[in-house]
């Protein structure tokens, strides 16, 4: 096959990191993906055709036809006015690689495309403000997610709720509304009011809640505002990173989504902080002063996305499925450097919504996730990341390691302390991923983190057989245990679920996909937080580490042998790897184990293994 036009709306990893060396496993889905790629050709050209259109939906057209799409497009949506700038950025689009050459750009043209790729980072402020507001709203969402760890310790007395159930459903509350209601809102709140106004909403709810749980006097007073958080969750957490990513522009795309995870990680460890800042606050007047203000606290990150949100323009995207192009070419101008480029993507996106609507019509989307086998296998993959994001065991520490540090020996004082080291740690470590996901993939930081998460749990486990007497060593191998548990997580089952999700779908099936994985995420992790304590109490503390060290290794094994690669593909090739069937994906593997065997743990000198589509 002849060289590809680039995409230039592709994600960051899927233009800037195809000539870089990669691992084995890249090579194996890359490889994989070009022989099915002339298997299918052979078979079926068109089919070729159509998923090449989803790559550049401008490939293929000659100039003329270009510049008469692109007048027609200008008649239809009143921008005559600006119909110079979308021909020159029609031909940008077409094939970003060859700008140099085209005879419609001038010099300063060029120098401003040449800048984009040698100043990825010179961009305009509002590009950083609508940053910052993606920011503020990931840390609402790990604040929330922890700042009931330190409360716990002092609302189950004061409340005396002693049922461990009991426990555990007030702590995982939102996260049973996220995956009942809050999920499936996000469709309707962001086709009425828009990415920002889902963001407003979503944060206010936050912004209300928190008041509400901080007033709270009945037990049951506290368990409905912890449900009302639950709506503002799942919304915030499915639109933030979408937002993000229609405004930013393809050569920083990755790296600014990439920063949800990186953010949401700081604002768990702001929650630890609140926790440690008011543990020793009282009040004679006001009983359980000090977890109402932990709590509480959680209401000023809201407070500022809301009254930033509506400053940062609209999604782009956004109000060109409207028919509001004017206001779209507007929103681009504010995020891009010169009308140039704003005029190239607002004309690139109206290409591929095109494609995207041709894709959509007369299907079913619900019916076509599980009965399309492409489709079937990218489900299983997302669910797969996202249900092992809580089934690694991660919530249970973030949301009672509290209790955790005092049944290893601390008081109350010295756990919440301790505590907020697995946040600090938490957020370090989770820096280096916005690096490392896009250099080893996704499937081999799972593979790599895997066993070390469950080696970490085993040995945080068994630390309490430490008998009473060397209380302090127990309590320094519980902490230790943890910290290595959260600096393997940080790169590896943290920031991948999402974004292997974001990617794993077709275009025309992405928003139900993901709100089928946002609700796995958040119903499993509601499943954590409630079953936790009585898993504790059942199994002892040894049992309940060991349980879900147990699912660490089942984690490995389904990676290993069903999960693809999709680190550095375009669609296209997406498409392509998970129309391989499961089954196929898991013989290749197991045959390929001695060869990785003889490679990695005997260092031998072996010949090239043979790829998964070298059989055929």
């Amino acid at each position: 096959m002849g060289e590809k036009p680039s995409d230039p709306e592709a994600p960051i990893e899927e233009t800037n990191h195809l000539e870089s060396s990669v691992s084995i496993e890249k090579e194996n889905a890359a490889d994989m993906a070009r022989q099915w790629s002339r298997d299918v050709k052979k078979d079926n050209p068109a089919q070729v055709s159509e998923k090449t259109k989803q790559k550049n939906p401008l490939a293929g057209l000659t100039q003329e036809e270009l510049f008469r799409d692109v007048e027609e497009f200008a008649r239809e949506k009143n921008l005559e006015h600006i119909v110079d700038d979308l021909r020159k950025g029609a031909l940008v689009a077409q094939d970003p690689k060859i700008f140099e050459q085209l005879d419609w750009l001038s010099e300063s043209d060029k120098e401003l495309l040449r800048r984009e790729k040698t100043h990825r980072w010179h961009q305009p402020w509002m590009m950083y403000f609508m940053t910052i507001l993606c920011a503020g709203s990931a840390i609402v969402q790990g604040m929330d997610q922890t700042a009931v760890n330190g409360a716990q310790e002092f609302y189950f007395g004061e409340f005396n709720i002693t049922n461990r159930w009991q426990q555990g459903l007030l702590n995982g509350a939102p996260y049973l509304c996220s995956a009942l209601i809050g999920c499936w809102t996000t469709a309707p709140l962001n086709r009425w009011f828009g990415r920002r106004g889902c963001i407003f909403i979503s944060c206010f709810i936050s912004f209300a809640a928190s008041f509400w749980m901080a007033a709270a006097h009945t037990w049951w007073n506290l368990l409905l505002g912890r449900f009302l958080l639950g709506f503002a969750v799942g919304a915030k957490s499915t639109t933030t990173p979408v937002y993000g990513a229609e405004c930013a522009p393809a050569i920083i795309r990755g790296a600014l989504v990439m920063m949800w995870q990186m953010w949401t990680a700081f604002g768990i460890m702001l929650g630890y902080i609140a926790s440690v800042a008011f543990m020793n606050v009282h009040s004679d007047s006001l009983v359980g002063l000090n977890w109402r203000l932990m709590l509480g606290s959680t209401a000023i990150p809201p407070m500022v996305v809301c009254a930033q949100v509506y400053f940062c323009p609209e999604s782009p995207r956004w109000y060109m499925m409207r028919n509001r192009y004017q206001d779209a070419f507007n929103a681009l101008c504010q995020l891009r450097p010169s009308t140039l480029q704003a005029a190239r993507d607002l004309y690139y996106i109206h290409s591929a919504l095109k494609i995207e609507e041709k894709m959509r019509e007369g299907k079913q989307l619900w019916r076509e996730m599980f009965t399309v086998p492409r489709n079937r296998r990218a489900a299983q993959s997302s669910f797969f990341v996202m249900f092992m994001q809580q089934f690694c065991g991660v919530n249970a520490i973030m949301y009672y390691s509290s209790s955790m540090f005092i049944d290893a020996g601390l008081d109350r004082r010295m756990a919440l302390v301790t505590s907020l080291g697995c946040g600090i740690t938490n957020w370090i470590f989770a820096l280096p991923a916005v690096y490392t996901i896009d250099t080893f993939g996704r499937r081999n930081l799972l593979l790599t983190t895997f066993p070390l998460m469950s080696l970490f749990l085993l040995f945080t486990g068994f630390s309490f057989y430490i008998p009473d007497h060397l209380q302090t060593a127990r309590t320094a191998c519980v902490a230790t245990g943890i910290y290595l548990y959260m600096i393997v997580y940080s790169p590896g089952e943290g920031p991948v679920p999402f974004t292997y999700s974001a990617e794993a779908f077709p275009l025309y099936v992405r928003d139900v996909g993901m709100s089928f994985a946002t609700a796995t995420t958040w119903g499993f992790n509601f499943i954590v937080s409630l079953t936790w304590l009585p898993l504790r109490d059942a199994f002892t503390p040894q049992g309940a580490f060991g349980w879900y060290a147990a699912w660490n290794i089942f984690g490995w094994v389904f990676c290993y042998f069903c999960l693809p690669e999709t680190k550095a593909l375009s669609l296209e090739e997406l498409d392509q790897v998970f129309s391989v069937p499961t089954r196929k994906h898991a013989k290749h593997y197991w045959e390929m184990l001695p060869w990785y065997f003889k490679k990695y743990i005997l260092r031998g000198d072996v010949p090239a293994q043979k790829q998964l589509y070298d059989y055929e």
